[in-house]
């Protein structure tokens, strides 16, 4: 049966996001007859409401609207506290596999120093390993667009420099006067997916 014991297994965040799908519980079902599931999933069939709530209550259990728009609502016997936890654990899990993928960026030019480019690779280098994917950029001015294997030759140097931490997603392109190459975290080797 419900009891608001319930409500302290979420925080009053997830309360209020799970109660705007609200289920009509028990008494609060306005329906005459109903399609009945029982505690195990099996169609009982379209039993009357009071029927319903006895079969619900023999099992010490609630009885839950699962679809008020169906003819007639189907409803389900089951511990309301425990579904509504399932559900708020359930909509964590989506919002955690929903998490956006930051993209960095790092911008040289085809005559960038060597200490300013091994400062930019280990910013990159902990960018990969925080998880983000980290767009390298080589900009060109003036005539220096004439030699596009000098930014090749450095963007190879660059990727086989952070091949542990990350690899290649795109190969180097030219893209009016930049060359663009991004770089994606590697798989951990001990990672299971």
């Amino acid at each position: 049966m419900i009891s608001p014991t319930h409500v302290r297994w979420f925080t009053y965040g997830e309360v209020d996001r799970i109660s705007k799908t609200r289920y009509r519980v028990n008494e609060q079902i306005q329906a005459s007859k109903v399609r009945l599931i029982d505690a195990d999933g099996n169609h009982v069939g379209v039993v009357p409401l009071s029927e319903a709530l006895a079969a619900a209550r023999a099992h010490d259990l609630d009885l839950v609207e699962v679809s008020p728009t169906a003819n007639p609502p189907v409803v389900r016997v089951m511990d309301y506290g425990k579904f509504m936890y399932q559900q708020a654990k359930r909509a964590r899990e989506a919002r955690k596999a929903q998490r956006q993928v930051e993209v960095k960026e790092i911008r040289l030019r085809p005559k960038t120093a060597d200490h300013h480019r091994a400062f930019k690779v280990r910013n990159a280098r902990r960018w990969l390993e925080d998880g983000m994917k980290v767009k390298v950029r080589v900009r060109f001015r003036g005539r220096e667009i004439t030699y596009p294997e000098i930014a090749r030759e450095q963007l190879a140097q660059i990727a086989e420099e952070l091949s542990d931490v990350g690899v290649v997603e795109q190969q180097p392109s030219l893209e009016g006067r930049t060359m663009l190459m991004i770089l994606a975290p590697a798989k951990k080797k001990g990672a299971t997916r």
